[in-house]
């Protein structure tokens, strides 16, 4: 695919493959992008722009067959493929990524987690042993180790982060509060919690502002 997309509609696209496989599972064979609008709150002519990036994928007068168009989104975005994980770091934020089961039904397969905590070594997170960091380099090499989860301190995430490049690490998503700099071949997404809990203070403070709401009544 020649064109490239906007980042605007690539953050869309795992909403709309989130919207589709509940419709897919509740049995809805067919939906029109004025129904897709209506539930999604994307105007109707924005879901067709974003759909048209990619071909488009709707029949005049029927709309779109939601399995056909799960499918398709899928596709696009990488899931039709399986993709293995590791997790760096097993404090609470790394325990509880390992145990999202939901990850696995996308296609994302934790495999191994490491911590430079020794306390740690041997310790079982949902059938998987904590292994010492020096272990990870041959690990991501027998496993066919493409993605890595950082939920570790700032402090060492950037040092980590060029360890990773190394071991030919594709992507990094990355929980530490801190902004990685790699080459173009390794894909980043940082992942900064405290900026969507900023943002949620904004939206209600824009709302009281715009109702006149005063926070002692």
């Amino acid at each position: 695919m020649d064109k490239e997309i906007s980042q605007a509609v690539i953050a869309r696209l795992p909403r709309y493959f989130r919207y589709l496989g509940e419709l897919k599972d509740s049995g809805v064979e067919r939906i029109s992008s004025q129904e897709l609008s209506r539930l999604m709150h994307v105007t109707a002519s924005q879901i067709r722009q974003d759909f048209n990036n990619f071909g488009g994928f709707g029949q005049q007068g029927y709309g779109y067959n939601v399995e056909y168009l799960y499918s398709e989104i899928g596709k696009i975005l990488g899931l039709d493929k399986k993709h293995h994980l590791i997790i760096i770091g097993a404090g609470n934020l790394g325990q509880a990524l390992a145990n999202y089961m939901n990850f696995e039904r996308r296609g994302f397969i934790f495999t191994g987690i490491f911590d430079i905590n020794e306390k740690l070594h041997g310790k079982m997170i949902r059938g998987m042993k904590v292994r010492p960091m020096e272990e990870m380099q041959e690990f991501v090499k027998d496993n066919n180790i493409d993605i890595a989860v950082l939920t570790i301190p700032k402090e060492s995430a950037v040092a980590t982060a060029e360890k990773l490049v190394g071991m030919g690490i594709k992507a990094i998503w990355n929980f530490a509060h801190v902004d990685l700099d790699v080459p173009d071949s390794v894909q980043v997404e940082n992942v900064h919690l405290s900026d969507s809990l900023i943002k949620l203070s904004y939206m209600i403070n824009q709302y009281e502002k715009e109702h006149d709401i005063d926070e002692e009544e």
